[in-house]
């Protein structure tokens, strides 16, 4: 049975916005929005993590919104913002930042780090798995993490956001084939799967939290 948004439209929303040029400005002038107010509780929450970074690659990042919040914090980090070629084709110039058209299911620019916000929770187990796989291939064995932002729902339901998390989930239902929101074990199952023996919860005041994985 089609998606609802599919049923609709014909197409995935990832797919619309190669599609239809207006579609694509509002997606991705939408995603800048929640970026401003996600972007502001990482930064914070995560001082430590950024500091230690000197590159970093944001993963699906449409036209650099959240990356451009990032190196403002802290304007050591050398960028890359990957994202479809149609995406970053419309991204304005930002200080400090190199805007890569690409594929993240094919490959990865290499950096000290990987950062992906609300990126994984739009793809099924499968397309996760290889999402991440590439990730580990783009970072150094010894000292490389990947910086994901993203829910981690809570089964008992008694944490701050735990209703508003599992409406994410149901949305994610209509709109993406596969798309979900993940508990711990889900998260724990995608990075033994992928290499990342080693994970970190930090738990920021929004609705997500930065879940950091090593490969060693």
């Amino acid at each position: 049975m089609a998606l609802p948004f599919f049923g609709c439209h014909g197409h995935d929303q990832f797919e619309m916005t190669g599609l239809d040029e207006e579609y694509n400005r509002l997606f991705n002038e939408g995603m800048v929005c929640t970026a401003r107010i996600v972007s502001r509780a990482v930064i914070s929450g995560y001082k430590d993590g950024f500091n230690q970074i000197e590159s970093l690659v944001d993963v699906g990042g449409g036209i650099g919104g959240s990356l451009s919040e990032i190196v403002r914090a802290y304007p050591h980090i050398k960028a890359i913002n990957l994202d479809l070629p149609h995406v970053v084709a419309t991204a304005p110039p930002y200080d400090g930042i190199t805007h890569v058209g690409g594929d993240m299911f094919v490959s990865v620019p290499n950096a000290d780090a990987i950062y992906m916000k609300w990126i994984l929770h739009d793809w099924s187990d499968e397309h996760c798995i290889k999402i991440l796989k590439n990730c580990r291939e783009a970072i150094p064995e010894k000292t490389g993490k990947v910086i994901i932002v993203d829910h981690v729902l809570q089964p008992e339901g008694n944490e701050p956001f735990s209703d508003t998390g599992h409406a994410f989930d149901m949305m994610l239902l209509a709109h993406n084939s596969g798309g979900k929101e993940r508990t711990e074990e889900n998260w724990q199952y995608l990075f033994k799967e992928t290499g990342f023996p080693r994970y970190n919860i930090i738990k920021i005041n929004a609705l997500p939290s930065i879940i950091e994985a090593f490969p060693i």
